[in-house]
């Protein structure tokens, strides 16, 4: 890739400091889903007091993947001239202050404007600190990312049960404004770290900068950026086939890499889809058609939440043992069948074990396709895919909440399974990329 002005470099951190950051790191991935969570579940009682129709909160909805997709179309390039750590805290600290706007809204068209500003910051911080974790994965030579990706399904599994026990106690108003003080409490004391430490070198170049093959990396990183920076094993057989094949194959080599991404990206919005829609209509599903209490309610998207967490946790282990493409293929099956269960379920026992089953299916895909995606061409690679994953949000709010008009809710959530089928084949069309 073409090196762009003022790109940040990547540095040598020492050890106390790589700990350090995946500290502050985990904790930023675990406040994003807590504070994410605690939205959505007061999204019922947000819905009452704006005496909005279905369809009107699938469009207010909307500004959240709307701003959301607007950000990450520039924040790869924030990331690549000022550095990922600090665009991670200037957006986490705007994520913090918006939650708490919501509850201040008394239409529609006005909630719309307030989720516009709130999806701008979660868009712009997802891409930020899932660029930090690409630059500390290289680093560290470890399959962390389903790690960090399980930090934000527990957040959201804290934050959807403090929010399911908050609904009967406090107003969604007092609710909202507690996560904002908590979210800026967190990003004060993670952010000290993440501005203290540059980007980390990845493993090669910092064992071995003064050696041959330490050369052709550092060659290779100040002509391709930080793509080939992060793209660790990958980037010993990538970099130098580019170098030597000429530049005729050189360009059909990125033009190759270009479209593994956007594939990736694919498997990133089947799965992001999935995830919003259980966000922000699972608890309405429970609550309007299987007449579940606000607390039960909230509970779908507290144990879809858990699942994910448990399958994350166990996600290493489980890319060790299928590898990637197998894992993807498999889980888009697994998350297919809960979704059928849990969308068309008569009992509201039977959804909850729908819901749990997507989310285990559903849960290492998004990380596995971010971090391949940011393996091969760095910021705008996590940027490109994160963007067409966030996608699957801008897609699913609106298309839910028409189609729930047109036939009813149950059926539009369908359509999740739908794609989590999708995601199992494009896993298997581009299972090579995966390896």
């Amino acid at each position: 890739m073409p090196k762009l002005n003022k790109t940040r470099a990547h540095h040598a951190v020492p050890e106390r400091g790589l700990t350090a950051l995946r500290v502050a790191i985990t904790a930023f991935f675990a406040l994003d889903g807590f504070l994410f969570a605690g939205w959505v579940v007061r999204i019922p009682d947000i819905k009452h007091q704006t005496h909005a129709s279905t369809g009107a909160l699938g469009l207010a909805l909307l500004g959240v993947s709307a701003g959301a997709v607007f950000t990450m179309t520039l924040t790869g390039r924030l990331c690549r001239r000022h550095g990922s750590h600090p665009v991670t805290v200037v957006c986490m600290a705007v994520l913090a202050l918006s939650v708490a706007l919501p509850p201040l809204t008394r239409s529609a068209p006005a909630l719309g404007a307030v989720l516009l500003l709130f999806g701008a910051a979660y868009g712009g911080a997802n891409v930020a600190f899932n660029s930090a974790a690409v630059d500390l994965i290289a680093a560290l030579r470890g399959p962390l990312m389903p790690g960090f990706h399980a930090a934000f399904s527990l957040g959201g599994l804290v934050g959807a049960g403090v929010g399911g026990l908050a609904a009967g106690v406090l107003s969604p108003t007092r609710h909202l404004l507690c996560l904002t003080v908590i979210g800026l409490l967190v990003t004060a004391v993670a952010g000290r770290t993440l501005l203290r430490y540059e980007p980390p070198a990845p493993a090669e170049r910092a064992r071995g900068a003064a050696g041959p093959e330490g050369a052709r990396a550092g060659r290779g990183g100040a002509t391709a950026g930080p793509g080939d920076a992060v793209a660790g094993p990958d980037d010993a057989t990538a970099g130098p086939d580019r170098m030597a094949a000429g530049p005729d194959d050189a360009a059909a080599v990125r033009r190759g890499e270009r479209g593994l991404v956007v594939g990736f990206g694919l498997v990133a919005l089947c799965t992001a889809y999935g995830e919003g829609a259980l966000a922000d209509w699972g608890a309405l599903h429970l609550r309007q058609d299987l007449a579940a209490p606000a607390g039960t309610a909230a509970a779908g998207y507290a144990c879809f939440a858990l699942a994910m967490t448990v399958g994350r946790l166990s996600g290493a282990a489980l890319l060790a043992r299928l590898g990637r493409a197998r894992t993807v293929i498999a889980g888009g099956g697994v998350a297919a069948a809960g979704m059928l269960l849990g969308s068309l379920a008569p009992s509201v026992w039977a959804a909850l074990t729908g819901f749990a089953v997507t989310g285990l299916g559903l849960a290492n895909l998004f990380p596995v396709a971010v971090e391949r995606a940011g393996a091969l061409t760095g910021p705008s690679g996590v940027a490109v895919a994160s963007t067409l994953g966030y996608g699957g949000m801008l897609l699913g709010p609106p298309a839910i909440g028409f189609m729930a008009d047109w036939f009813s809710l149950p059926v539009a959530l369908t359509s999740v399974a739908a794609l989590a089928a999708t995601a199992a084949v494009l896993g298997f069309s581009t299972r090579r990329g995966l390896g």
